[in-house]
């Protein structure tokens, strides 16, 4: 979807409308401010490439005037060069600008010193009296000063705003009185200039919204949880109308119910839990297949907006006067790292690509070309389906539809709970009366199984896609019209009504190959790669394949890539050998499955190796702690270069911190993961990169006692003598960008 700077933009109780267009698009959210400024350019073309049509981003108060009266907009706090990257990206821009924001970020995001002006002048927080709104103000004309000239109207990113943050209930008033607050914050905005054609609030919890588009989140555990047991099944995986997750912001308590009528406003989301970030007492630790059995249920329960909180993780900037991190020491609930924000996101801290991240590509490329259709359709419930999570057994199933076609979702899937198998059953799609639409005999379900199949598809005039035990991944467009519809199941479950058209080719792949599909355009010409590296444009706009070598991993050696229709051979650069050529589809209207006959496949012409190497020797042993030092030596002596160096890091313990120069720049709580650190940020040098890292890793030691009693732990370590606090090893993973 383009839009223009007079972009007509309203919405109905379906979805948000651009231009008489429905609109269904991604959203991820990326704070500036934990991510370094240098690498904004490439984050946000990987998020792009990864199907994200809108960046969310918190201005956290504290980060811009943590001294009152001393605003910060420089290096990676500086909003307004984000701004620029955000433009040039071609993605748009919601602004989550608080004042109060959570983000795990110490008091809320609130300033110190602002809670000290309130206890000393006597003045309510986040409540409609002149000194608070005062404050408010002045701090949101430094942040308009910095967006200016940047709102959609002026042809710039901007599209929307959200005010406050679960406003009534994490802290706030309910009622008219928290109504009335909500519409005071909007209209200051509005006086101070801020304008958008989309003002949002979040509606969880009981939260109010002010009248303005409430906005909904899920998460598939809750970090914040005070439990320190495995929770129990979350509704996030059932298909229902209900758009309410009490888990959000369970720590305050458990919000009831929704204030607004979601009859007259559709289901849009800004917080699905795109991943989680741990806290000192639960770690739950977040998959890719959580994140994409819980983004289908809601996508077949009806949401026209898929709103990712984390997509991209981060690092906390150093504050001035104090860590600015979330703490019990704050009154808050929650103990966090000082520095990671990690979030096991889509897009992790130090940028790297993960399985989470390739699942919601597959589902983005499915709503770039489908979702205005989808957007329109009507969530209707189907017999049989459990709204209760704790039924692991029985069919969960729900049909978008808008009268003519649609499509069938089912969600097998329950983070941690193993669902019931079914084998040979016939899923059959009713309308609202009860009226069969669609059977798709003999379908076999295992534990973990996700999907939506399509209903009457229209491919073409008079040519319909009756049904298919397939699901649609996108559209490639070529020449003259052409169009090849991709899709991704068993190929031999189509159902056609009609003559296929002479400019309509079909192509199916496996599930395992959609995940690893990637998508750009060139010269008019829509290409489909499969390859295990990612494809990226870099600020040129020419694709790239983002590919990691891994010691551990002979394969990733030599970075491959199959690619669909075949390009022509001018077109591939000469580091790629072409192994098997793609023999292009006979004449028109063909169906075939995506095999080395219709995919070209290269391979890179030489072997990348890692040349350098790590190490580590044990400092000091104390008694609840071991003090490592760890020694990276030859990042500069590779001739290829790689763009990023990952220091991969195994250790056993409670939490880990890593120091350089007596000075804490990284650190992490224990989930039984790699820890993987980043180096360019630390080594690289305008232009130059040291030729050696050295740090020094504290790991606070975890006793067997702890898990379950103070800490939820889903992976344990191996214990000796009743503790655990060592490093179990380290290697270095390279990275690369690869044109192709």
């Amino acid at each position: 979807m383009k839009l223009q700077r007079d972009s007509q933009i309203t919405y109905d109780p379906k979805s948000i409308i651009v231009d008489g267009h429905r609109w269904f698009p991604v959203m991820g959210e990326m704070h500036y401010s934990r991510v370094p400024a240098n690498t904004w350019g490439d984050e946000l073309r990987k998020m792009k490439a990864g199907g994200v049509d809108i960046i969310s981003a918190y201005t956290i108060w504290i980060h811009h005037e943590e001294i009152c009266n001393e605003f910060d907009f420089t290096g990676d706090r500086c909003l307004r060069d984000f701004m620029k990257e955000v433009k040039d990206s071609g993605m748009y821009m919601f602004l989550r600008f608080g004042p109060w924001a959570h983000g795990e970020a110490r008091n809320g995001g609130f300033p110190d010193w602002l809670l000290e002006k309130s206890r000393e002048e006597g003045f309510e927080l986040r409540a409609n009296n002149e000194r608070y709104l005062g404050y408010v103000r002045c701090f949101w004309e430094q942040i308009y000063h910095q967006v200016e000239g940047f709102f959609l109207k002026d042809g710039g990113p901007i599209i929307g705003i959200q005010v406050e943050n679960e406003y009534g209930h994490v802290g706030g008033f309910t009622g008219e009185k928290g109504e009335e607050h909500m519409r005071t914050l909007k209209a200051l905005a509005q006086d101070i200039g801020f304008d958008v054609p989309i003002w949002t609030a979040t509606g969880w919890g009981g939260a109010v919204t002010g009248g303005m588009l409430p906005v909904m989140g899920g998460y598939c555990d809750a970090p914040w949880d005070p439990s320190t047991k495995k929770l129990e099944p979350s509704v996030n995986y059932v298909f229902t109308q209900e758009r309410n997750d009490h888990n959000i912001a369970s720590d305050y308590g458990l919000g009831e119910g929704i204030t607004f009528d979601m009859e007259k406003v559709p289901y849009l989301t800004c917080e699905l839990g795109g991943g989680l970030q741990p806290t000192a007492h639960r770690r739950p630790v977040a998959t890719g297949k959580d994140t994409e059995g819980m983004t289908i249920a809601k996508m077949g329960s009806g949401v026209s907006l898929i709103g990712y909180y984390m997509y991209h993780g981060g690092t906390n900037p150093d504050g001035k006067v104090t860590t600015l991190q979330e703490s019990k020491a704050t009154g808050y609930p929650n103990d966090l790292p000082v520095k990671n924000y990690d979030f096991n996101a889509p897009i992790r801290e130090s940028g790297q690509l993960t399985d989470s991240y390739r699942r919601i590509r597959r589902l983005a490329l499915f709503l770039k070309d489908f979702g205005e259709d989808l957007a329109g359709m009507d969530y209707i419930p189907q017999p049989g389906n459990p709204e209760d999570p704790k039924d692991l057994t029985s069919i969960r199933s729900a049909l978008r539809y808008n009268g003519k076609s649609g499509y069938f979702f089912v969600n097998n899937y329950q983070r941690l709970y193993p669902m019931a198998e079914h084998t040979g059953v016939d899923l059959v799609a009713v309308d609202r009366e009860g009226k069969s639409l669609c059977d798709f005999e003999e379908c076999d379900m295992k534990d973990g199984d996700h999907f939506f199949y399509p209903i009457h598809l229209s491919l073409g005039d008079d040519f319909v896609m009756k049904k298919a035990k397939a699901t649609p991944l996108t559209i490639l467009r070529g020449e003259e019209g052409r169009k090849t519809y991709v899709f991704y199941g068993d190929a031999d479950s189509f159902v056609f009504e009609g003559e296929m058209p002479q400019d309509v080719e079909i192509l199916v792949l496996s599930s395992q190959e959609a995940l690893f599909a990637g998508k750009f355009t060139r010269d008019g010409q829509d290409y489909l790669v499969v390859s295990e590296g990612d494809v990226v444009d870099n600020e040129t706009g020419e694709p790239q394949l983002v590919w990691k070598v891994d010691p551990m991993d002979p394969y990733s050696r030599q970075p491959q890539f199959r690619i669909y229709p075949q390009p022509p051979v001018d077109r591939v650069p000469k580091e790629f050998q072409l192994i098997r050529e793609g023999s292009p589809l006979e004449g028109a209207g063909q169906f075939c499955m995506a095999d080395s006959d219709v995919m070209a496949e290269y391979r890179y012409e030489r072997e990348l190796t890692v040349t350098g190497s790590a190490k580590f020797s044990l400092l000091e042993e104390q008694e609840q702690k071991a003090i490592y030092s760890v020694t990276v030596e030859g990042l500069d002596a590779s001739k290829t270069r790689p763009e990023e160096v990952y220091l991969m890091l195994d250790y056993s313990g409670e939490r880990a911190c890593c120091c350089r120069n007596g000075q804490r720049i990284r650190d992490d709580f224990y989930t039984g993961q790699t820890w993987e650190i980043g180096l360019k940020r630390y080594t690289d040098h305008d232009g130059k990169r040291d030729e050696t890292f050295e740090a020094r890793m504290e790991i606070d030691a975890l006793t067997v006692d702890m898990p379950g009693e103070q800490i939820y732990l889903e992976m344990l370590p191996e214990f000796t003598e009743g503790k655990a606090a060592r490093i179990d090893g380290v290697r270095l993973v390279e990275q690369y960008r690869l044109s192709i």
